[in-house]
């Protein structure tokens, strides 16, 4: 269980590295935002490739965030009906929503993702939008943000073990945020 509790600790840390990483991706988006809206009312012109850009930073903040806030536990459960159960209890159903539900769905659209990006990559797809931008950046955060959903959930389910076992911690209580 060591070699296991590491390799949860190496997961922990990367998606920690990658939520702190890309919450600074939230203040280019406010300010591409914020200078397309005032290029656009003052001035009475748009770009299509402002307005994307500006969902593309939505996406390279929410995808790979996804892990992040799994890790910080911060994820929507059912905590009204989990909250009334014993801490061993809850890790038993964290365990069972992990190996039934979590990871069959990430590592389904982690399959269907690939061949999207792919082909999305070889033929440089552009934007059907006029002056719009091109498309595979944005796509390749699908695998990538679920790849990290999907490690984080490993990490959680290994956590969850440990503590049943009595060798952690209740890894399902509230973390402080960072």
């Amino acid at each position: 269980m060591t070699g296991l509790l590491a390799f949860s600790r190496a997961i922990d840390g990367l998606n920690g590295f990658i939520g702190r990483s890309v919450k600074w991706l939230l203040l280019v988006a406010v300010i591409v935002c914020a200078v397309n809206a005032l290029i656009r009312y003052t001035f009475d012109m748009s770009s299509n490739a402002w307005l994307e850009l500006q969902w593309y930073l939505f996406a390279a903040v929410f995808l790979p965030a996804a892990g992040y806030t799994l890790l910080k536990n911060e994820h929507v459960r059912i905590d009204v009906v989990t909250g009334r159960f014993a801490p061993r209890t809850r890790a038993k159903i964290e365990i069972f929503g992990t190996l039934v539900f979590l990871l069959p769905v990430t590592v389904l659209i982690l399959y269907l993702s690939f061949p999207m990006v792919w082909d999305s990559f070889i033929h440089s797809e552009m934007s059907s939008n006029a002056g719009g931008l091109i498309r595979w950046p944005a796509k390749v955060l699908i695998p990538i943000g679920f790849a990290l959903l999907s490690l984080q959930g490993i990490s959680e389910m290994i956590k969850r073990f440990a503590f049943l076992q009595g060798l952690i911690p209740d890894p399902g209580e509230k973390r402080g945020h960072h």
